[in-house]
This record gives structure tokens, C-alpha cells and sequence, in this order.
């Protein structure tokens, strides 16, 4: 059995999540596809996320990627979590991941109307029409926000009572059901936000203004190896509950989707059979990276990284991971913005002077690409609260 090291994890991890200083880069889909997807619920972390990991990227460079270029593409995926990924992984992704996904949303939302009392006595057959109706309207509009395509589709405003009876009741439309259902579907893609870089409201455009002919079909066991294959590349060695934590699936589906891969097992973990070569270390490296990165989001065992006494700091009760930094390949502190919009960061334990003249040129970087943009993470954790106060 080959013996990977925790020093080679760190190895492995600065080289092949460009965080080493020399395999750093400014192109955002080589960045996605080093980390095989970038989480995005925040949608100012994709852009940390790629800043963090380039020498002079600025937003432009993510925006050209995502809305010119349209190499990247965002999407619910897996855990129901938003992400931006590479248009070239969309197929694996849509088989082993969002059809399932828009399977159960479709059922949940479903019931709601049916409780509800929206859709008559098929509501199934009521919300098909309704989101026909939607995509045809999205294809004639070729780009819309919510409430322009229920000006299109006023059926799109229908209201369903949720929690009748309960202190927090409230009605709500069905409009982002029926549009995260058609996401889910493939039918339909979140475009350039309704504002700055920073806005989570999107401009939803049909999925064959980005692909002409939709997506791939994939076969599911094709596409759950795939996914499995991009993980074990990007963050190999790691072990199957680590698969399990990642892409949100069941224990049986996971084995399932290892036992179609040719994989080898070390000591720290499983990685893909042609990937047993020992990586060199890297010099030493700084990096300041975004709240819910998909670096440290990418282990459920994360020991060789994290010191366990640093959690309360960077953490939230549901274990959110907030803004972090790093140095050679291990968290030792936390970082946020000041008032002014400045970084600001507090080293949670002593790494030595260089690793802290190499952390105070990285805030100076991240300042200025903010640019004096400040950002809230979604998921507040202590440490990032205490430095913005």
C-alpha cells in the first residue's frame, strides 16, 4: 500500500488547487476545473475564490469567463448547493446530479400546491403546462428576470399558502419553484445577475442559447464515475465518506460509482489508480481564501489540514467554513474586510515571520482586488465577525 503523508497532502493540495505560487494562474476555467467545481451560494466567492488562486485576475476576467465566453456555468448541484463548474462537466453533473434533484424538488413542490389547493385535481399535469409555458417565453425573450417572465406567464404568480395555521405562515408565488425546477432540468440557466458581481438575483436565459442542442445525455453510472473520477483528481487521496460528504449521495451510490473507476488505495485514502507518483513540495505559500471555498469544503475528514482547535474561530454552528487563511498547505487563522473595505486577518497561531510577511502581501492583494467592494459571507462565523466589527 502506497503511504501518503500528511506533508504530501499539503504537497498535493497547493499544486493541484493552485495555491503554490507557481502553478497560480489568471485563466477562471482553469481554476474551476483544478477544484472540479467552485461552490458559489455566495456569489461573491466564486470570484474570491478564482482571485485567490491568480497573480492579477479581476472580476472582469470571471464575468468574460461566465457570461462572454460562457465556459463556466452555475447550477444547483450537489447537496442542493449552488456551484460553478466547467460547461464541459455539465453532463456528468446533469445525470449524476440534477436530474435526481429536480426529481425531488418537482415532488416537493408538488405537494405544496396540491396542499395548497393550486393546480386543480392533476396538479402534476398543471405545473408541466406552466413550465412549457415558461420555457417557450424564456425562448422567445432569450433573457428574463423572474418577474418579467411571470409578466409572460401569469401563472407563474399563482400564491400557495405555506405553514397554514402556524405563527409563521405566509404566502409565497411559485415562481422560483417553477424557474429552480426548470435549472434542475437543464431547461433553462442562471445568466448575469441583476446587478453587480456581488447580487444573487440572476437573469435566467434557455439552455440552448448556451448549448444549441441542451445538454448531453450521460448515462447515470457514466456520469456518476465521471464525477467521481474529477473529485479523486482534484482532491485525492480521500476516503469514501469523504465521497459520500461531497457529492451528497448515498453510501450504495458512491461504492457503486468507485466500483466503476480504477482506483488504488493508500494509507490516507483512496486515489485514482494512475495517480500513485510523489508529488514534490511546492516553496512555501500564503493564500486568503473566500467563506465555503471549495478547497476546505472538499474533505469530510479534514485533520491533515485543519487543527481542531482553530473550529470554534472559523466555523458556524452548521459547520460552515467562513474566510480562512492559509499557510503550506494548512489554516492557521481567519480573515474579513474593515469598514473601509480593507483585508484584515488574525493568525490563530504563531507560523513564523515569513509566513506572516507572506499573508500581509496576500490581504494587500485581496484589498485590491475588492477594489472597495465589501462583502458579508452568507454564513457569518465568529472570527470573520469580530474582524469586520
Amino acid at each position: 500500500m502506497r503511504s501518503i503523508s500528511v506533508a504530501e497532502r499539503r504537497a498535493r493540495l497547493g499544486i493541484r488547487h493552485r495555491l503554490a505560487a507557481d502553478v497560480r494562474t489568471d485563466d477562471p476555467l482553469a481554476v474551476a476545473r483544478s477544484l472540479t467545481a467552485l461552490h458559489a451560494t455566495d456569489p461573491a466567492s466564486v470570484f474570491l475564490q478564482v482571485a485567490a488562486r491568480g497573480r492579477t485576475t479581476g472580476p472582469g476576467h470571471v464575468e468574460k469567463a461566465l457570461y462572454d465566453d460562457r465556459t463556466l456555468l452555475r447550477l444547483l448541484a450537489m447537496r442542493r448547493t449552488m456551484f460553478v463548474v466547467p460547461t464541459d462537466f455539465l453532463p456528468a453533473l446533469q445525470a449524476a446530479v440534477a436530474d435526481p434533484l429536480a426529481v425531488k424538488q418537482r415532488a416537493r413542490y408538488t405537494k405544496l400546491m396540491a396542499d395548497g389547493g393550486l393546480g386543480g385535481d392533476d396538479v402534476d399535469a398543471w405545473l408541466a403546462d406552466v413550465e412549457e409555458s415558461t420555457h417557450r417565453a424564456l425562448l422567445e425573450l432569450g433573457a428574463a428576470t423572474g418577474a418579467q417572465l411571470s409578466a409572460a406567464e401569469p401563472r407563474l404568480r399563482s400564491q400557495v399558502l405555506l405553514a397554514p395555521g402556524k405563527s409563521y405562515e405566509s404566502m409565497t408565488n411559485i415562481t422560483t419553484w417553477v424557474l429552480v425546477t426548470l435549472g434542475c432540468e437543464g431547461r433553462i440557466v442562471r445568466g448575469r445577475p441583476n446587478g453587480t458581481w456581488v447580487s444573487s438575483q440572476y437573469v435566467w436565459s434557455p439552455i440552448e442559447t448556451w448549448l444549441p442542442d441542451g445538454v448531453p445525455a450521460l448515462p447515470l453510472p457514466e456520469a456518476r464515475a465521471e464525477v467521481v473520477r474529477r473529485y479523486l483528481r482534484a482532491f485525492g487521496p480521500a476516503t469514501a465518506l469523504d465521497v459520500k460528504w461531497w457529492t451528497g449521495w448515498t453510501a450504495g451510490e458512491v461504492k457503486k460509482a468507485l466500483a466503476d473507476l480504477e482506483t488504488a488505495e493508500t494509507d490516507a485514502g483512496l486515489v485514482l489508480a494512475d495517480d500513485l507518483e510523489p508529488v514534490p513540495a511546492p516553496e512555501p505559500w500564503a493564500a486568503l481564501l473566500p467563506a465555503l471555498d471549495a478547497t476546505p469544503m472538499g474533505w469530510k475528514e479534514r485533520d491533515f489540514y485543519l487543527d481542531p482547535a482553530h473550529v470554534p474561530a472559523l466555523f458556524d454552528r452548521n459547520g460552515n467554513i467562513g474566510p480562512s487563511v492559509w499557510w503550506d498547505g494548512r489554516i492557521v487563522g481567519g480573515w474579513s474586510q474593515d469598514a473601509g473595505g480593507a483585508v484584515v486577518f488574525r493568525l490563530l497561531e504563531d507560523a513564523g515571520a515569513a509566513a506572516k510577511a507572506a499573508v500581509e502581501a496576500e490581504a494587500e492583494r485581496m484589498t485590491a482586488f475588492l477594489g472597495g467592494v465589501r462583502i458579508t459571507p452568507r454564513f457569518r462565523t465568529p472570527l470573520e465577525r469580530e474582524l469586520s466589527a
